[in-house]
């Protein structure tokens, strides 16, 4: 095979580079890594092997620096391999693996081509790390198709792939959702009797079932286990059980659940954090909990996802004293709760008006270093104008602001909602007015509250004005703002105007729903038109409403 060949044609696509820098990390290179390093240790041994005469063999040198890359410290190694090339210490092709790896981790593609163009130029021979390497750089690019040209090319030079460079092509493929063309590549390598192994079926697998093509995946499996002899593991298992859950088809989930635990294959807190959580999403928690509890006698640890989910199952059926009970029990197994948990916490909390408990969650985040977001803070305004304590809102908002955090419609539809209710109709209004001149969009929802709000306060002519502005403007308008009109206009007693609107809103393509039936029908009935109120309800029947 020609090497120089190769490295001039890959050279014709490279522009020209800065001088060789030495970077970092190593990826599977055959090289021993040390677990944990220590940052300074490590630093200290590389630096008294740079001053020795004679020189360690590079050898030692790759090993530090693998080290430090698989733990992390890659601008550390990138000092290292700086302090190493200008010591005159010639890397070797280890070495470059781990150069190149390190420029793909930083998605700097064009200087990794650039150290495979120096290792031929030094008269060393890339081998199948060094391209995997690089298809791998490119994957993670979002450069999938240019990987695939790269193998082609490659092979043409008569280079060898192997179990991994196809391992990642397919996992490159199906990340960018092409998992047809990771199956033809599966297909195509078995002809060239490269043998697909585990990691080819968990990717295409774990793709398919994401795209709700469980039934394919499933037939995969068989085919793998069955036809291949490739026992499943975990990963394929769990691919599955998300595949089945993502369909709503829990009990045949469970079913592979089982089947897994048969066969000694090991659930992992992956496993049962998805399981876990489509039994909450049922609203089967005794199942759930039943689980968790099964998960931590086989000794799998379960983290704050797991316990987020049963919180959120619980708070779904409104069971939150249930829900507070397992974050209390959370803690005490140790698990710190992060943002979500917390946020799942508060909003349970302020959906049963328990604010006050809300605001202790709260003040405990910040306790343990944890900024609310935006979503929390409007958990806790929602709850308190739900109270009618806007005083407090007032001083959530400004307290938002102060930590960077920008209140937004969510934010001021709970506040233009309560100052409605609370018979503060200019307040209402003019703070409609500042979120438009904050450049604030209002939504569907903030107009039925403007709609709704001024009818029940009597002014239903200014409802109106505002409704037709919005018509005119082709603004689309939902149900619930046409049902807010047409309530507002019943209750002033403009039937005939509500029911021209009734008429209009079908013509615009927004169908009425049992809320907008049931303001007509009693209508109909307080003005004793029985008859006409009987066939509405027909109607609704015939519609799939009743």
């Amino acid at each position: 095979m020609s090497f120089s060949r190769l490295s001039s044609s890959l050279r014709l696509s490279v522009p020209k580079f800065p001088p060789f820098l030495l970077c970092f990390p190593s990826s599977s290179l055959q090289t021993r890594f040390i677990h944990n390093v220590d940052v300074d240790d490590a630093v200290s041994s590389f630096n008294r092997m740079l001053n020795m005469r004679p020189s360690p063999s590079i050898v030692q040198f790759n090993k530090i620096l693998g080290s430090l890359v698989k733990n992390k410290h890659v601008h550390t190694a990138i000092s290292l391999l700086q302090r190493l090339g200008f010591k005159g210490i010639e890397p070797d092709i280890f070495t470059f693996n781990i150069h190149i790896n390190c420029l793909c981790q930083l998605r700097r593609m064009t200087l990794a081509f650039s150290v495979l163009a120096k290792i031929f130029r030094v008269g060393h021979q890339p081998d199948t790390v060094t391209f995997n390497t690089l298809m791998n750089g490119m994957c993670l690019n979002g450069n999938v198709r240019k990987a695939m040209h790269f193998h082609d090319k490659v092979v043409a030079q008569g280079f060898q792939m192997n179990q991994v460079s196809y391992g990642t092509l397919i996992n490159g493929l199906c990340k960018v959702g092409e998992t047809r063309a990771a199956i033809h590549l599966l297909r195509k390598i078995e002809a060239q009797s490269i043998e697909p192994n585990v990691v080819m079926y968990s990717t295409i697998i774990d793709s398919l079932c994401k795209d709700k093509l469980v039934t394919e995946a499933s037939d995969f499996f068989v085919e793998m286990v069955f036809k291949k002899n490739i026992y499943p593991n975990v990963i394929i298992y769990s691919c599955l059980v998300y595949g089945f859950c993502l369909l709503d088809q829990v009990k045949k989930a469970v079913g592979l659940f089982n089947e897994m635990v048969l066969k000694r294959i090991n659930p992992d807190a992956y496993t049962y954090s998805i399981l876990v959580d489509a039994l909450c999403k049922k609203g089967n928690l005794r199942e759930a909990k039943n689980l968790l509890s099964v998960m931590i006698k086989d000794g799998v640890k379960p983290g704050v996802v797991i316990y987020s989910n049963l919180i959120d199952g619980y708070c779904l059926i409104n069971e939150v004293k249930n829900a507070r009970c397992v974050f209390n029990n959370m803690i005490r197994t140790g698990v710190t709760p992060n943002l979500h948990c917390y946020s799942i916490m508060i909003n349970g909390l302020c959906k049963i008006k328990m604010v006050d408990e809300a605001m202790v969650l709260f003040e405990d985040m910040h306790c343990h270093g944890i900024a609310p977001d935006t979503v929390i803070y409007n958990y806790l305004i929602d709850g308190f104008c739900k109270l009618g304590r806007i005083s407090y809102v007032w001083e959530l908002i400004d307290e938002m602001e102060d930590r960077g955090q920008c209140a937004n419609i969510i934010t001021y539809n709970s506040l233009i909602d309560a100052l409605f209710k609370n018979h503060r109709l200019n307040q209402a209004i003019a703070l409609f007015n500042k979120v438009i001149d904050k450049g604030i969009h209002p939504s569907a929802y903030t107009y039925t509250i403007l709609v709704d709000g001024l009818c029940k306060g009597g002014r239903v002519k200014d409802a109106q004005e505002i409704f037709q502005d919005l018509l005119i403007n082709g603004y689309q308008l939902d149900v619930s703002t046409y049902s807010a009109m047409i309530n507002g206009l019943c209750k002033e007693g403009l039937f005939d105007e509500a029911l021209a609107l009734w008429s209009k809103m079908e013509d615009n393509g927004c169908s009425p729903d049992v809320i907008t039936f049931d303001i007509i029908i009693r209508a109909l009935f307080e003005r004793d038109d029985n008859g006409t109120a009987e066939n509405l309800l027909h109607e609704m029947v015939d519609r799939g409403l009743l």
